[in-house]
């Protein structure tokens, strides 16, 4: 997939309606982003680690169960192209959240110009992400930071089809309130689809005005089967 056809293909989405979705419950799903075969081709990529820079054990390090690694520079084209045509759909509603959170930093109209900034603050090393999980793996709730700049909002695409590859392995999210019990959010996929969502903060509408809440998003224990899933997250890491 080129930048191109990326931009062409995320056009058709109702960009309004995801925003009120994002606004609304901190998570969007976009429907058939990618087709079958792209999906297959993508979880094909995991076995030749010539793609990519580093091959995290999730157990390991106390993250859950699986494992994922992370793409090296220069990205897939698909990945890639993606990555540049799905940030600027973000970057207005991101610098709406950042204004209403009292927050300065603001994003750039193009990826590029944001991946500047990013460098020039040492966070040279590409984020996106390649996921796999066998059954009885899971990934515990948590936050994709990875440096002093984030961008707050990030991208899921499932490549396998539940119910077929696998069973459970649900995608999920908590929501922190202020002074009141989390809220949990589960995010039913099909294979190709995406779910954007929010990184880490996002505000909310009270009676008294907005407040800020705190999110974390994991990944259910698997029953049966393999999944793969692709993870697009805007900024570099340190």
């Amino acid at each position: 997939m080129t930048t191109e056809t990326a931009v062409d293909r995320t056009a058709a989405y109702d960009w309004s309606g995801i925003g009120e979705e994002l606004n609304s419950f901190g998570s969007a799903v976009l429907p058939r982003l990618l087709t079958a075969g792209e999906c297959r081709a993508l979880a094909a990529l995991y076995p030749d680690e010539s793609h990519f820079r580093s091959h995290v054990i999730m157990a390991r390090h106390g993250f859950g169960r699986g494992a994922y690694r992370y793409f090296s520079y220069p990205l897939p084209a698909l990945v890639a192209g993606l990555r540049t045509a799905l940030y600027p759909r973000f970057a207005d509603l991101a610098n709406d959240w950042n204004r209403t959170m009292n927050l300065d930093q603001r994003y750039p109209a193009t990826h590029a110009e944001y991946l500047e900034q990013c460098h020039s603050a040492g966070q040279l090393r590409p984020t996106p992400l390649l996921l796999q999980y066998v059954a009885g793996d899971f990934n515990c709730l948590h936050q994709d930071l990875y440096g002093d700049l984030v961008f707050p909002i990030q991208v899921a695409i499932l490549l396998s089809e539940p119910g077929e590859d696998f069973t459970g392995g649900e995608f999920c999210m908590t929501e922190q309130r202020p002074r009141m019990q989390s809220r949990v959010e589960v995010v039913p996929l099909r294979r190709g689809d995406a779910v954007a969502f929010a990184v880490h903060n996002r505000p909310v509408q009270g009676t008294r005005g907005s407040y800020r809440v705190n999110l974390r998003h994991g990944v259910s224990r698997l029953r049966s089967g393999t999944r793969h899933t692709i993870g697009i997250i805007f900024h570099d890491a340190k």
